[in-house]
């Protein structure tokens, strides 16, 4: 069970997937792998894709390399930078799923973000799923079942995972990546159990930095004039942290598959596989455009997580009770909050929060939207 190591807080699910791909068992054709960001939906599936096509189960982390690096003949992958997928690149894909496996035992289709597919676009996977190739094996990934249509759910075997504990996530990092087991609690906390996240917090000095800056930005706003220039530097941060976050995954990406072409680091490109590294550099582009639009969401969630315990603070103010705060290192100024606001204009904060993730995912500019945010919040009242 070594090969699962690093899925972090999902044993059942592990012990599922470790069974279906042994030598030997018949797979189920479709699986639906769901589970609330950061639960490590997509680094499961490439997992279970690789011991799949693994003729043998000493292959599976070398086939796991190539299968994480989209190199290995036997994946295929449809995924998009875009707010939906298209029906042209669902097309496509499903031709590919008729292919048979040029190494494997089988030929795997992940689609990551499924959830993301119109209904025109899912009827073209329908199609695929009600007639499947004998030896090819799709792996959906959503975050609930409730996200695809209802005969899509119904043709594939579901696996839901659940929301890691921090600790575990911690014990990781520490275990795993040797960092100081203050430091791991800390990003893992923060990261609110996102297992990516915490990494990259724990690992980065200025993924750290830049989310206490954009804390220290927010909870400083007082003023309408302060909400406006608040939310132009919030929008200056999450450009700096999607131009990092861009620059690391993009080398990362690109040296995973100069290695498993078998090539060294900054070597020159025989003509026959430039055609794998330049689908490769389209798709690091097509991410980048969307880059800015998800920094600005990692922003709003650590907001988030600051006003839910701002809400939480002045509800058990009231109760007496006691709370485990994310964002210790804040108490003082959550709890001065929590007694200026109280629970009825917190509550409202938060609310106010989750409609502008919600606007951020309907293509509105970044900056319209933490701008429209922070005027809100300026504008709720102060109780009497």
């Amino acid at each position: 069970m070594d090969y699962w190591a690093e899925i972090v807080g999902q044993a059942d699910a592990v012990r599922t997937l470790h069974r279906a791909a042994e030598p030997g068992v018949v797979a189920a054709h479709a699986w639906l792998i769901t589970g609330p960001p950061g639960s490590g939906r997509s680094n499961l599936a490439f997992r279970f894709a690789a011991a799949l096509i693994a003729r043998t189960p000493e292959q599976r982390e070398a086939v796991f390399e190539q299968v994480r690096a989209r190199t290995h003949p036997d994946i295929g992958v449809l995924t998009t930078q875009k707010l939906l997928i298209d029906i042209r690149a669902a097309r496509e894909i499903v031709t590919t799923a008729h292919y048979a496996p040029a190494e494997g035992r089988y030929r795997v289709i992940v689609i990551e973000d499924a959830d993301r597919m119109p209904e025109r676009t899912s009827n073209v996977l329908l199609k695929a799923l009600e007639e499947p190739p004998e030896r090819t094996i799709w792996i959906l990934c959503a975050p609930s079942e409730a996200d695809l249509l209802p005969t899509i759910r119904s043709r594939a075997r579901s696996l839901r995972l659940v929301t890691p504990r921090p600790e575990d996530i911690a014990q990781l990092l520490h275990e795993r990546d040797g960092i100081d087991a203050a430091a791991a609690e800390r990003a893992a906390r923060l990261a609110q159990s996102h297992i990516g996240m915490a990494r990259r917090l724990a690992t980065d000095e200025g993924a750290m930095q830049r989310r206490d800056r954009s804390i220290d930005l927010a909870l400083s706003i007082a003023t309408l004039g302060d909400a406006m220039r608040v939310a132009t530097a919030l929008v200056k941060v999450a450009e700096a942290d999607a131009s990092a976050l861009t620059e690391e995954r993009d080398q990362r990406e690109r040296d995973d598959a100069m290695r498993s072409l078998g090539l060294a680091p900054g070597a020159a490109i025989p003509p026959q596989m430039r055609a794998q590294m330049r689908t490769l550099e389209e798709d690091q582009k097509r991410r980048a455009t969307r880059s800015l639009r998800d920094g600005i969401d990692r922003i709003l969630t650590d907001l988030l997580s600051v006003y839910r315990d701002i809400l939480l603070h002045a509800l058990t103010a009231e109760s007496g009770g006691g709370i485990e705060l994310i964002n210790r290192e804040e108490h003082a100024r959550i709890a001065d909050l929590a007694e200026r606001w109280g629970p009825t204009r917190a509550l409202a904060v938060v609310s106010a929060v989750e409609a502008a993730r919600v606007r951020l995912t309907r293509g509105i500019t970044p900056g319209l939207v933490l701008e429209a945010l922070f005027a809100g919040i300026i504008a709720v009242e102060e109780p009497a």
